[in-house]
């Protein structure tokens, strides 16, 4: 027996060090990775804000109801565009996509190299009416104070189409004679899809046999305290992005006065489908994590290190503890959020129809079609009907090693050598999902700082932006504009 014990002890012992070894060894640093160097280049700061901020007060909103959509503030929007940025306008080539959507073209001087893109989203999200009152500046109100530009649009996503601009117009101030053809696209409804504005912009260059070096869209963040327990400021760039997809199921029943009714009304079985579907959630998966954990592992706290380094004997314990926080949860499974649901008019009256929306965001190896047989298997019930109402499967995943990846890192660890950078899995849904078929090479990125508490302000009230973050992402847009299309490295 004292043999046993003493054989399980070494055992013991043995796994441990081998554990403190893989966490002492399987990550390295990122002090040496290479930066870019960059110029420091002069801004009229004061007219560069009061742009933006004029650029603030055009609601250029997108509604689930498109009958909402209001044409008049993009073209606006457009016409202020082309008075404010003359330079833009006079040497590239501008075309309209769809009627709203904007694409600017200018040629460069070696056509063996393939273009760059440059892109972000000129619509914004509804403000409810009854929160105005909560806003310390009317959303639309272009506001300039203490520092601050307030407005709907500032952070999601106009600091991506006036920064681009911005520093666009700088360049050609400068003279600038492009190796590579520059590509500039701005979609007009991202926030509701982007089939009509990206999509068609995609479909566009699609058909031009336009293929390009790389794209680089909104998406990705200079995150503070965002990531586990990470002090030093760390830039996350979308290499990927989840899919996305509305289930809606419908009951049908017969109806009738609510004194007289069935065991089960319509809604009534409408919500014990719902309860099913959320009971069974998606396996957890922590394969579109890894690239995430390899960049910053060096720097996390040594107990994660240990789990991290060491999943194939700690990985379920890794997924239960990141099950408890929904930002890392969305990371590692296909997640199920019952958004929606409708029943009878009338209180006295049984419905007739009940019905209810299921929004989930697809992990890459799933499809919108195996959620939508999941959920029908899950709920096994013919009086519920599932339709697909909106869908797009998850996104490719662009590589690492690639001229645009590592152009936009070391620009990034120009403006921030204190920082990290780290490639990252999308949650949520951008316009850059549909570049896949133009180029193998698309990245999500725009350099505004996001902290916890910013992060509720995005889609809520008090959208606003610090002044001097503003700026930085004009001046990095400068940057990577300029060595994007100065040819081959």
């Amino acid at each position: 027996m004292k043999k046993i014990l003493g054989l399980l002890a070494l055992t013991l012992i043995i796994l441990a060090l081998v554990m403190i070894f893989r966490a002492s060894t399987a990550y390295t640093d990122q002090s040496g990775q290479p930066q870019a160097l960059i110029v420091d280049v002069t801004i009229n700061e004061a007219a560069a804000v009061q742009r933006f901020a004029t650029a603030l007060t055009y609601p250029t909103i997108s509604h689930d109801d498109r009958s909402n959509f209001d044409a008049a503030a993009f073209t606006g929007f457009r016409d202020y565009l082309q008075s404010a940025y003359p330079l833009v306008h006079e040497n590239m080539q501008r075309t309209i996509i769809s009627g709203y959507s904007l694409v600017y073209y200018l040629p460069g001087s070696d056509p063996s190299l393939q273009p760059v893109l440059f892109m972000a989203h000129m619509d914004v999200v509804p403000v409810q009416d009854d929160t105005l009152v909560d806003w310390t500046h009317p959303p639309f109100d272009g506001v300039v104070e203490d520092g601050i530009v307030w407005g709907r649009g500032s952070v999601d996503d106009k600091v991506g189409v006036i920064g681009l601009l911005e520093a666009t117009e700088m360049l050609l101030q400068q003279g600038l004679q492009p190796e590579r053809s520059l590509y500039l696209a701005f979609g007009h409804n991202e926030e509701v899809g982007g089939a009509d504005g990206a999509q068609a912009v995609a479909q566009y260059f699609k058909e031009q046999g336009i293929r390009f070096d790389f794209v680089l869209d909104e998406g990705g963040a200079l995150t503070q305290n965002m990531v586990g327990s990470i002090e030093q400021p760390l830039a996350i760039i979308g290499v990927s992005e989840k899919g996305y997809v509305n289930l809606v199921l419908t009951v049908m029943d017969a109806g009738g006065h609510s004194s007289q009714p069935p065991d089960h009304t319509a809604l009534g079985i409408l919500s014990q489908a719902i309860v099913k579907v959320e009971n069974q959630p998606f396996p957890a998966r922590l394969d579109y994590m890894l690239p995430t954990i390899d960049a910053i592992g060096a720097y996390m706290p040594f107990t994660d290190r240990l789990a991290m380094s060491n999943l194939w004997l700690l990985g379920p314990i890794v997924k239960r503890s990141m099950l408890k926080q929904p930002d890392m949860a969305a990371g590692i499974r296909t997640t199920t959020a019952a958004t929606m649901a409708s029943g009878s008019p009338k209180s006295n009256i049984l419905p007739t129809r009940a019905q209810g929306v299921i929004n989930f965001r697809i992990l890459p190896g799933e499809t919108v079609e195996t959620v939508r047989q999941r959920v029908v298997d899950i709920i096994d019930d013919e009086r519920v009907v599932v339709t697909t109402e909106y869908g797009s499967d998850p996104s490719p995943v662009s590589p690492t090693d690639a001229r645009g990846y590592e152009l936009i890192a070391s620009t990034i660890r120009a403006f921030q050598p204190d920082g990290l950078v780290a490639p990252y899995m999308v949650r949520g849904g951008t316009d850059a999902k549909y570049f896949y078929s133009v180029s193998d090479n698309v990245y999500r990125f725009a350099m505004i700082r996001i902290t916890p508490d910013t992060m509720r302000f995005v889609h809520g009230i008090d959208e606003r932006l610090p002044v001097k973050d503003y700026l930085m992402a004009i001046r990095f847009y400068f940057n990577v504009l300029k060595q994007a299309v100065a040819g081959k490295p």
